[in-house]
Formats: structure tokens, sequence, C-alpha cells
């Protein structure tokens, strides 16, 4: 991270709002299933119902996009979602303790949590780009990442640990903790906010179908939509749910020792989003892309070769967790710098809303239909199924102009005519002062 980074307070605060919360995830995405599987004795159908509930308010991210462009405080919405999730996640080990809890509670905090994720993704971009200089955008997108990297490491090691010690229902605290923390420190980030436009149910309706219409018709954007619609549909086939159980019940490991080999296979996470800067530089940011794109789910294919005894069967399953965690990084870091270089002020939350609709609002069909393919199949199958057609994303970047971008400040060129001019206007605190 350049000096200029690192020495901005406002920075370094929202750094560490987003790590903390970040490591809190990890325990939740580790310990909600567990706690399906093992307290509530779900079925494979079940726990992919349980990650699609999740990720099911995405669909309204198109109309809550268009909602969040026209509100004063994007800070302020963040904080309240971080808040919001906070209490959600308590009211579980609440009920555990009063021994009520019961899977129909787990799909409606699922469900509660997700719909603030939503919310807290929507105000998110408006935000960074406020608070991040457009030079910066990789560097800053490779630092966010390589810390939410680290919580793969780390969480669902810790996350299995505090399951073993405390039971899955408890361990949630640990999350819930960590959005509280998320709250406080983004609470000191100021930063200048522009003045919101008043509107009305016919304009928020109209701004949800210009959030639509800019993606679908840049072409950078919209190949970067189907990219990753396309690789997010397959690799929820087999979502972090179902390879829960796949480890439980066919590789036979513990809760610690699943956790600890997520975290083990999660290094490559850290390496790909700090080498991504470097890899963009030395093949492009579109051919950075592209690589990512198939890098991500492919690996999941080693599945078959997870057999003998107990640490082969561990290794095998960290082995394509670290490629993968390479491949994810590469992806979204690069992806994610060329989005912000290439929206305009005036769009950033309608075209995230409108991203996150399409993008994340295939998650919850694709857990949906991993579950039915697993019971169908099994669930060696379906983790295939899942690898070999993630990989068929790296299509949507090859045969577009995201490939032959090599740098943002190239991205214009690709860009509808205004575009690139509106995208180029100063956005940080420093450039507008």
């Amino acid at each position: 991270m350049s000096g200029g980074l690192r020495r901005d307070p406002r920075f370094r605060s929202f750094w560490a709002a987003q790590s903390v919360s970040q490591m809190g995830d990890r325990v939740s995405e580790l310990a909600l299933p567990l706690i399906a599987v093992g307290a509530l004795h779900a079925t494979a159908v079940q726990v992919s119902w349980l990650t699609a509930l999740v990720w099911t308010p995405n669909l309204l991210a198109v109309l809550l996009g268009a909602w969040t462009e026209r509100r004063a405080g994007k800070r302020a919405l963040m904080v309240t979602a971080d808040l919001a999730r906070a209490v959600l996640l308590l009211t579980v080990p609440a009920a555990a303790l009063l021994g009520v809890l019961t899977l129909a509670q787990l799909c409606a905090v699922a469900l509660l949590t997700g719909l603030a994720s939503v919310v807290f993704g929507t105000a998110y971009p408006s935000f960074f780009a406020r608070l991040v200089p457009r030079s910066s955008y990789v560097e800053a997108n490779s630092a966010l990442s390589a810390s939410r990297s680290f919580s793969f490491v780390a969480g669902p090691a810790l996350g299995g640990v505090l399951v073993q010690l405390l039971t899955a229902p408890f361990a949630l605290v640990a999350d819930a903790l960590s959005f509280l923390a998320s709250a406080l420190l983004l609470g000191r980030v100021r930063v200048a906010e522009p003045t919101p436009v008043s509107s009305g149910r016919s304009r928020l309706l109209r701004g949800a179908r210009e959030g639509l219409a800019f993606v679908l018709r840049h072409p950078l954007l919209r190949a970067g939509l189907g990219g990753a619609t396309t690789v997010n549909f397959f690799t929820f086939l087999a979502g972090t749910g179902l390879l829960v159980l796949f480890a439980e019940r066919e590789l036979g490991l513990s809760p610690g020792a699943i956790g600890f080999t997520f975290g083990v296979g999660a290094v490559g996470g850290i390496l790909g989003a700090v080498a991504a800067p470097a890899v963009s530089r030395l093949i492009g940011v579109g051919r950075a892309v592209a690589v990512g794109a198939v890098l991500f789910p492919a690996p999941y294919a080693l599945v078959w070769a997870a057999s003998g005894p107990l640490w082969a069967r561990a290794a095998v399953l960290a082995a394509a967790e670290f490629l993968s965690s390479v491949g994810v990084m590469l992806f979204d870091v690069n992806l994610n710098s060329l989005m912000a270089s290439v929206t305009p002020d005036s769009m950033r939350s309608r075209v995230a809303g409108a991203f996150t609709t399409v993008n994340y609002g295939v998650r919850p069909f694709g857990a949906l239909a991993g579950g039915a393919l697993a019971t169908l199949v099994g669930l060696r199958p379906t983790i295939t199924v899942a690898a070999a057609g993630g990989a068929l994303s790296a299509l949507w970047v090859v045969f577009s102009p995201v490939l032959g971008i090599r740098a943002l400040d190239r991205a214009g060129a690709a860009s509808p005519s205004g575009t690139a001019q509106e995208a180029r206007r100063p956005e940080s605190l420093k450039e507008e002062a």
C-alpha cells in the first residue's frame, strides 16, 4: 500500500472496519451451516435453502441501489446496516440459550442479514469513490481484498475453534461483535458526500431502470456482469454450505479440521490479493480478470482426488481452496477497479444495485440448484459441475473489449459516449480540496 493511503487516517479506519467485519463473517459462514447440520439435523436441500436465503435480498438490489443513490449520508446507511446485522445475529445464541432455536429462525436471520448486506453494498461504491483517489483504486482494492483473504485464513480456523469450544450458535457472537466494531470505525470516517436528489416512487423505478440500462449498454460493465454472473451461479452450486456438508459427511473432517483446512487454503487469497496489482501491470487488467475467471472455479474439480487417509483428504480440499482463492482475488480486485474507473459518480449506487441484482441475484438459484443436484447425483459430481461451468465465465471476458484493457486509464476508450469524460472527474477529498 502506498504512503498516501497508509498515511490517510480515514482510509486506515475504513480498512480496519472492513477487516474486522470480514473476520467475523468467516466465523458465521462456518457456524451457520454447522448449526443447521449439527444442531438442527438439516438435509442437503435445507442447507442449500439456508445459503439461498442469505443471497435472495440481492434480487431487490436494483431498487435499493436507486433508493440509496438519493439518500443523504452513505456512511450512516453503512453504519446502520452493520448495527442491524449485529442485533440479528445475537438472536441466534439467545434462542439457543433458551432452547427455542429452530431452522425457521435461522432462515429468517439469514434473509434479514442478507438484506442489510445489500443496503451496505449499494452505499459502498459511492463512499469508496469519495474516499480513495482514482489513481489508487487497484491498490486500495488490493489492500481491502488482502484483508478479506486473511480473514479466510484465520477466520475459519477461529470459527472452528469457537464452534468446538462454545458450540456453533454461540460462535456467532464473534460476528456480531465484529459488526459493532465495524460500525464504530466507520463512524469515524468523514467524506464529502453530494446532496441527494429527492425522489418518489416513479423516480425510484426510473432510477432502477436507468442503472440496469447503463450496465447493459456499457461494453465493459456488460462483459464484467456476464462473467461474474456465470461464475457466481456455478460456484454457488457448491456453495459454502455444501462444501461444509461434503467435508463433514464424505471426508469425515471435524469442525476444527474443516476450519483449519479452509484457512490453510485461503492463504492463496492473500497471495492473490497482494499480487493482483503486479499481475495487472504485467499482463494487463483485462487478462488478469480472464485468468481469475478460470482459476476461481476450476480447482474444485480436484474433489475427485479427495480420498485415502484423513490428512490426504484434508490436503486435497486445502489445495482446491488455495488455488480458487488466488483466482477469485485476481478476478475481484481487477474487475472491481475497472468498474469503479468507468462508472460516473452520478450512477455509482444504481450501477451497484443493478450489478448486484443480476450478479448476486443468481446465487440463491445456484444454491438451490446445487442442493437439488447434490440430492440427485451426489456431492462430488455437483462440485465438479460447478468447477467446469464456472470456468466458462472467462468467455465473457475473452470475447469483449475487457481483454484488451491493459491499464485503467485506457478503459475510457471502451466507454459509451460521454461516460469516460464524466468518470474522470475528481472523486477524492484531496482532489476536491
